[in-house]
Parts: C-alpha cells; sequence; structure tokens
C-alpha cells in the first residue's frame, strides 16, 4: 500500500467512531449558525460527505418542519437539526424532528433534561449534547446523551470561556464511551487529526462553511470574512456583573463598539435612578435584536452582529462545500504521512 492510501487508511480508523455515529463518510458536522445553517449549505455538507446540522434558533414548529422538508428535497444523506433547550415550545420541535425521521438532534443552549434526552432516543433519533466541563460531559452520558461536543472559546457564536486545546486535555482522554467531536477554532485538516490522535471522534467547523459559495449569507457578509484576521473576532465585553451579558464572537465593528457604549449608559441611568435594573437590563439585552439577521441576511456587517470564529482568518476564498471538505480531507491524510516520516526516520 502507498503511504497515501495508507494515510487515508489511518483517517479512516481514526474518525470510524463518528462516521459510525453520523451515518456520513466524513466525521466533519457543520455548526449550526442561525440563519446561515438552512437547508442549502446543510444539504451540501451532507451531500459533499459530511454531516449537515440544521439551526433552528427561534423557529417556530411549522417552520423547522418546513425547513425540514425543503432540506430532504436537496439531499438523501443524513443530516441533524440543532435545538436550544430553552425554546418554549422544545417539545413540539422534536416532535416535528421525529415525525419527519431526522436522525439526529443536537440540543444546545443549556443543560437538556432527562426527560428530553428520552423523548429523542424513544423517538428512534439519536442525540447529541455540548459539554464545556469533563463533570457535565459525564453528566450528561449518563443521563443518556449518545455524543458531545466540546467547543472551545475559538468558536464563533456563543462561546464558553476556555480553548479547546485546554477542553480537549480535560475531557478526551476521560470519555470514550461515546463519541466526543471537538469544535471551536478549526480550519484545517491537520488540525482535525491532532485532535483525533488524542481519542476525538470527529470535528464540528462553522466559520470555514459560513462563507461557502453555497451559503446563502450577503456577499458583504462573505466578504467581511475573507478581510479578517484571527484577533478580529472578539467577544462581547460585559462592564458590570449587575448586568450579565453572554460573550458572543464576532467580527469587531460599529455595533460592537455601540453596544459597549449601551451597557455603559445603561449602567449610568441606573446609578443614577432613571432606570430600574430591569429596564437596564432590557435595554442591553434588546440591542442585539435582529443583528445576526441584518448581518446574513441584509449585509449590514457594521450595525450587525457578524458572528465569525476565530479561524476566520483562514478563511481567504469563497469556495464550494465539496471542495472545502475534500481540503480539509487531503490536509488530514497529508499531515499523516509526514508524521509518519518523522516517526520512522532512519537512525
Amino acid at each position: 500500500m502507498n503511504t497515501s492510501l495508507s494515510a487515508r487508511a489511518t483517517l479512516d480508523r481514526l474518525w470510524k467512531p463518528g462516521c459510525d455515529f453520523l451515518g456520513s463518510e466524513f466525521a466533519i458536522l457543520g455548526g449550526a449558525m442561525s440563519w446561515v445553517s438552512e437547508r442549502h449549505l446543510v444539504s451540501a455538507i451532507s451531500n459533499a460527505g459530511g454531516f449537515g446540522v440544521i439551526a433552528c434558533g427561534a423557529m417556530s414548529p411549522d417552520r423547522l418542519e418546513e425547513e425540514i422538508v425543503a432540506t430532504q428535497a436537496l439531499t438523501k444523506k443524513p443530516f441533524g437539526v440543532n435545538l436550544i433547550t430553552m425554546h418554549p415550545d422544545l417539545d413540539r420541535l422534536v416532535d416535528v424532528c421525529l415525525a419527519h425521521d431526522v436522525s439526529h438532534i443536537v440540543l444546545a443552549g443549556g443543560v437538556p433534561s432527562s426527560a428530553t434526552i428520552r423523548r429523542v432516543r424513544d423517538g428512534g433519533a439519536r442525540v447529541i449534547g455540548f459539554a464545556p466541563a469533563l463533570a457535565l460531559g459525564k453528566r450528561l452520558v449518563k443521563m443518556g446523551i449518545e455524543a458531545l461536543v466540546i467547543e472551545g472559546s475559538e468558536a464563533g457564536g456563543h462561546v464558553g470561556p476556555v480553548s479547546l486545546t485546554v477542553l480537549a486535555q480535560e475531557i478526551l482522554p476521560h470519555i470514550r464511551d461515546v463519541p466526543v467531536f471537538v469544535a471551536g477554532g478549526l480550519g484545517r485538516g491537520d488540525a482535525i487529526v491532532s485532535y483525533l490522535e488524542q481519542g476525538a471522534s470527529g470535528a464540528q467547523l462553522g466559520t470555514i462553511f459560513a462563507a461557502s459559495t453555497e451559503s446563502i449569507a450577503h456577499e458583504n457578509f462573505k466578504k467581511a470574512f475573507l478581510r479578517a484576521n484571527a484577533r478580529d473576532a472578539v467577544t462581547t465585553v460585559q462592564l458590570d456583573e449587575m448586568f450579565p451579558v453572554i460573550p458572543v464572537r464576532g467580527l469587531a465593528n460599529e455595533g460592537g463598539r455601540r453596544f459597549r457604549q449601551l451597557q455603559s449608559e445603561a449602567l449610568q441611568k441606573f446609578l443614577d435612578g432613571e432606570l430600574t435594573k430591569q429596564e437596564a437590563l432590557l435595554s442591553i439585552e434588546h440591542f442585539w435584536s435582529g443583528a445576526l439577521r441584518r448581518a446574513v441576511i441584509e449585509g449590514d456587517v457594521e450595525n450587525g452582529s457578524v458572528m465569525a470564529g476565530q479561524s476566520v482568518g483562514m478563511v481567504k476564498a469563497v469556495k464550494p462545500v465539496a471542495e472545502i471538505i475534500q481540503t480539509l480531507v487531503s490536509e488530514a491524510v497529508t499531515a499523516i504521512e509526514q508524521r509518519e516520516a518523522r516517526v520512522h526516520v532512519p537512525a
């Protein structure tokens, strides 16, 4: 067997648990990005051998049903649906997924209840959860979660405080009963291999797909990705602990600067007695309402929320999803070949 075929066989062995779990050729999940991870991008990822995931976000059950049916018309390959556990219609959303034979449901945005996990599994779908720490990962597995995503702070959108490098060291050696997919800051196949060798079963990528040909994101949104460096993807700042702000990573712009100013003004008005704490908090929370749609769909990348991970600096061109995935696989194979060459250097 030549070295390339041998390296490809090694890659297939490394992520076989992830491929088997997802039912895909490659253990590459598309990150669920609101307004971006819809029928066109999701089907393109699945058709290219990866595993697309619809971002339900705030969709109603009827709207989610429409998106699932439309996606199934574009691909016969498996794909998943990402549901936010805090959604008021969560049970109905699960039922919609089950009614349309969605193979995998990702429960995100909070710790899912045992009842929801059972509802998914009893309905015949596989269930995936997020683990920001080892203790929670072990707890979720005991609750019946069948696979985990560990997402580092390098990721775009809502993020936790810990990098993927640290999470991988904390979690991968200790959770081997279920597949664990790594996420956050990933933009190359060689990086994916490094985590597979630590025990991961696959990887989830979002930013690299948001700027793909099949992404419905506005041309301005994609151009902002092409211009950006890793350091341009920053998290929102919390000015005072009395007014908590969930960190969101996106490209620095005028909207972000205005958000910091709004927090300062709301805090001062609260201290001056002009606003109650609840009023001040609501003014802060409402600032970003519709901001992601403004950026993704309308193309207002200065005032909207341009969510992006730090891997945005590796996005150099708008490419078809199939080419992106094949490049990732090729880079992974090359990394394995080079590792073997280093390890087996003649004395």
